[in-house]
């Protein structure tokens, strides 16, 4: 019995079945996605997306969908699903479901009369193909399938119109036809393993809705080009395989070429196995070199989540050369000291932990290589950031006289919490922030460490009696013994004493000026304000600017953002923390909480976890469908359970 698995009940029901998606990624930037019942709800979803260079590197949605119909005794019986204006679907095909599961990959059941058909969709690794496998199980007369393909030839964040433009026409390719519907596109062949019948009714699908782009306040009504359909027969215990790719294919290879595909991937088939199939879905390779993409399916790479997710990520397989790989291309990015807030498309570079943010990445290395091997490879840019830190750079950030980072500039919002209302902060934490002070410390005595056993003594002349300053006014900055626990930010005068979770990332740096007994009343504070079972908020709920649900439109979700929502990726520290704070004593309390984080596995994306949660019960999932550093993060909680020696 597969791990990931729906009746019947669940999937007709559309309440419950609209809100579980599915998602595949290539590595080349592509991706396919639905929902189990199989109806697009987002603009985002899509049977193949492919990222295209050779117009600006976004990504595009080629094929929207495939509506398969089972004809038998000249009656038509259709599995599609669309949702159209006035809350009405068609066809309805998710009536005809029976089970939905995942093992390797995504399997469909659909029943109809004595007629059994199973199909399974594979997007191909390193290839901008996907390949459906459709199987007649059981069948008593002769059945024939015809396939109508939607198609959109957009940017993922549009959406299309019926136009005069679009070219519907097509050419005979092997098994099926190529069509390029606009310019500048690839084509996109659509080939089965066996010839077809294509009948050439173009048409458009007009006003096909996604409900979840109406709930966040979006455009959400598209027209789909349908170009006509395909036919052939199938027998009882055939399989017939389908085709959508950027390339033409070899029709009588598709079979090998799915089954070897399938054996390459990973089940799904427990907890901790479907976090590390979803971790492989979201490298990528790029022009630049090997990187991770933050989250699927808007986001392309981001310099301080990708420090963040790669531990879990990757070093809990130990594979350690793809993660040097990884942190090569993005401290190839630097420039004064900087890191960009987004990479792959223009971004400023104003965010002032991500440089930080990579000592405690190259920190994780420490297992795998010696120091002096480390300092050879990465002295270099570390030496850059530390000196572009002390000396200043850009938004004003530089090293005060007490040796703390300053970072601010007015409208700009430079630490992780970067949401914005038009074009100002919602929390911009200017000044002196604690986890970017907490990180500097923990970069600087690490960097120190590394120059020694290296005998790099200039480097140590120069660098060796800050820490002892940097502790001292750390402590003097954010710790209060009548609060106990640490301020999130100062400037100047004004002391923020706002609960959140930036004093446990403070906390959990291996370099840290903190004694046993202050983190384990910031663990406690934690634990009794922030903590949730989908890890933890971003402020706390007795504070007056909580937002407790992060739902509407754009502006309207930006603002809770930060202000009470929960994000699962806080948990490792959480975890490391309190390890090293309770030793033993605190095994049992962790298991309990990372045990509950498995019943995310089937609510949302399944086998994922997305980019954020509701402060509120019952922590509704939202935004991005899938974020690496909240894989990435569980699975390094999970990792230091499994590995803690007691």
């Amino acid at each position: 019995m597969s791990y990931l698995k729906f009746d019947k009940e669940e999937l007709v029901n559309l309440e419950y079945s609209l809100q579980r998606e599915f998602l595949r990624t290539n590595r080349l930037g592509a991706y396919s996605s639905s929902t189990i019942s199989g109806c697009n709800t987002r603009k985002y979803h899509g049977m193949l997306i492919v990222q295209l260079d050779e117009l600006d590197g976004g990504k595009y949605v080629l094929l929207s969908s495939i509506d398969e119909s089972i004809i038998q005794h000249d009656t038509q019986f259709n599995l599609g699903i669309h949702k159209y204006p006035g809350e009405f679907y068609e066809p309805k095909g998710h009536k005809y479901i029976r089970n939905f599961e995942i093992e390797t990959i995504p399997k469909v059941t659909y029943r109809v009369g004595g007629v059994i058909l199973t199909k399974t969709r594979m997007l191909v690794e390193n290839s901008n193909q996907v390949i459906v496998k459709y199987t007649l199980e059981e069948a008593n007369s002769p059945t024939t399938l015809r396939f109508k393909p939607f198609l959109a030839f957009r940017n993922v964040h549009q959406l299309t119109k019926a136009n005069m433009v679009a070219n519907s026409k097509y050419a005979k390719v092997k098994n099926g036809i190529m069509m390029k519907l606009y310019d500048g596109f690839p084509n996109l062949y659509m080939q089965f393993s066996k010839e077809p019948d294509f009948v050439p009714v173009p048409d458009w699908s007009l006003n096909i809705e996604y409900i979840k782009e109406r709930s966040r306040g979006y455009e959400y009504q598209e027209d789909l080009l349908v170009p006509g359909y395909f036919e052939l027969d199938i027998k009882k215990g055939e399989s017939i395989f389908f085709s959508a790719s950027t390339e033409l294919c070899d029709p009588k290879n598709l079979y090998k070429h799915y089954e070897t595909e399938k054996e390459s991937r990973l089940p799904r088939d427990s907890f901790v196995n479907c976090l590390l199939n979803s971790a492989q879905q979201f490298r990528s390779d790029r022009k630049d070199g090997q990187d991770l993409i933050a989250g699927f399916p808007w986001y392309e790479s981001i310099p301080r989540q990708t420090f963040f997710a790669l531990p879990g990520i990757l070093l809990t397989k130990k594979e350690v050369a793809s993660y040097e790989a990884i942190l090569a291309t993005n401290l190839g990015r630097l420039k004064d000291g900087l890191l960009p807030k987004y990479a792959g498309t223009p971004s400023d570079y104003d965010a002032a932990d991500a440089p930080l943010m990579a000592f405690s990445a190259i920190q994780e290395l420490v297992p795998f290589s010696d120091k002096k091997t480390l300092w050879k490879n990465y002295g270099s840019a570390l030496k850059e950031i530390l000196s572009s830190y002390k000396n200043g750079t850009h938004f004003y950030i530089h090293m005060e006289p007490n040796g703390l980072i300053y970072a601010k500039k007015d409208g700009v919002a430079l630490t992780w919490m970067d949401a914005y209302i038009d074009g100002s902060p919602v929390t911009q934490r200017g000044g002196l922030a604690v986890e970017i002070n907490a990180l500097w410390y923990n970069a600087v005595c690490f960097a120190l460490d590394l120059a020694e056993a290296a005998k790099d003594k200039k480097f140590i002349g120069e660098w060796s009696e800050l820490p002892s300053t940097i502790a001292q006014s750390f402590l003097d900055t954010f710790w209060d013994d009548t609060h106990e626990y640490l301020a999130d930010f100062v400037d100047g005068n004004y002391t923020d004493w706002a609960v959140r979770p930036n004093m446990l990332l403070a906390a959990a740096c291996a370099y840290s000026p903190l004694s046993r007994e202050q983190k384990k009343m910031i663990l406690s504070k934690v634990r009794n304000e922030l903590l949730t079972p989908r890890g933890l908020r971003t402020l706390a709920p007795n504070d007056l600017h909580y937002k407790g649900t992060c739902e509407g439109n754009v502006d309207q979700r930006s603002a809770t953002l930060h202000m009470g929502s929960v994000f699962p990726f806080l948990i490792y520290p959480f975890v490391k923390t309190y390890l090293e704070v309770h030793k033993a004593g605190g095994l049992s309390l962790l298991k309990q909480i990372m045990a509950v984080f498995e019943e995310e596995m089937s609510e949302h994306c399944l086998g994922t976890l997305s980019e954020v949660y509701e402060g509120n019960p019952p922590y509704t999932a939202r935004g991005a469908i899938s974020q690496a550093w909240n894989v990435g993060g569980v699975l390094s909680a999970i990792s230091a359970l499994e590995n803690y020696k007691i």
